[in-house]
């Protein structure tokens, strides 16, 4: 793709890439070595388009009152498509960022500007790493934290763990939410351990995905939202009028039955996330 902005990460290897998106006019897509990781409408970024990402944008929309500043951590930049969306839609939050690539996001702002007014701090290096360096000040203080964590298609194992959980966790302000991005196929063995995981941490958990994935049918995403208000659930009905659709969630009992046989991942037997079949992320161009 000689044509379309690109680099070669220094420290993983891999190629990322920026390249028009076929079906929707005005948008980009970031590749990392094949994989989509995000999609931007380059003037529209209050416009989200990836299924999961739409759903984590209703739970930014709906966990507080509308354009109300938020305090929020990003553990996973990308091409910054949520960071953009907080920006515009709640104008005035404080924003970090954790990134384990210096020159990708360096690359992503020089061909994707941010939005004017953004305040968005950036950090560099490997999620955990960082998190465990962030200011003293933030520890219960954080209204969002996004997980959204790939090396490739896959989320490291060393960020899957009930230690890490609690790790961000403790960010967390009494009210505070997670919102995980968990990738999963048939069957969701990972996905199920993910949601005992955040389960053994935070009191209330929702699960949201498309129906056809939670019901372990063909691979794909699931949004984890994890509390320790019960306000959460109040949210619910509404984060499903808003779709995508179809879709489906679980709270209270069913996620207790979801993980049931899950075991709690710990350090010591965490594994990385599965890896998608390799025609998942075909488009044709």
């Amino acid at each position: 793709m000689p044509d379309h902005p690109q680099i070669t990460l220094r420290e993983s290897g891999e190629r990322a890439v920026l390249v028009p998106d076929a079906y929707q006019s005005g948008a980009l897509i970031l590749e990392v070595d094949g994989t989509p990781q995000s999609h931007v409408f380059v003037d529209a970024p209050d416009d989200l388009f990836f299924e999961y990402i739409r759903r984590i944008g209703h739970v930014i929309d709906l966990f507080r009152p509308a354009g109300e500043p938020i305090t929020a951590v990003h553990l996973g930049g990308g091409a910054l498509t949520l960071p953009r969306y907080v920006a515009v839609t709640r104008p005035g939050s404080r924003q970090q960022v954790l990134e384990r690539h210096a020159d990708l996001i360096d690359f992503v702002r020089e061909h994707l500007p941010l939005p004017a007014g953004a305040s968005i701090r950036f950090r560099y290096g490997d999620a955990r790493d960082t998190l465990a360096k962030l200011p003293a000040g933030l520890r219960g203080t954080v209204d969002l934290v996004v997980l959204d964590i790939f090396a490739g298609a896959r989320t490291p194992a060393h960020v899957t763990s009930r230690e890490f959980f609690s790790e961000v966790a403790a960010l967390l302000a009494p009210d505070g939410v997670i919102v995980i991005n968990v990738a999963d196929g048939p069957g969701l063995s990972f996905a199920r351990a993910q949601v005992a995981t955040l389960a053994s941490v935070l009191p209330e958990v929702v699960v949201i995905a498309e129906a056809q994935v939670l019901k372990g049918r063909r691979f794909g995403n699931l949004v984890l939202v994890g509390s320790r208000s019960h306000d959460l659930l109040d949210l619910l009905p509404r984060l499903l009028a808003g779709g995508p659709h179809p879709a489906q969630a679980m709270s209270g009992g069913e996620v207790t039955a979801f993980a049931a046989s899950a075991p709690i991942v710990t350090d010591a037997t965490a594994v990385p996330s599965p890896s998608p079949n390799k025609n998942i992320f075909s488009v044709k161009r």
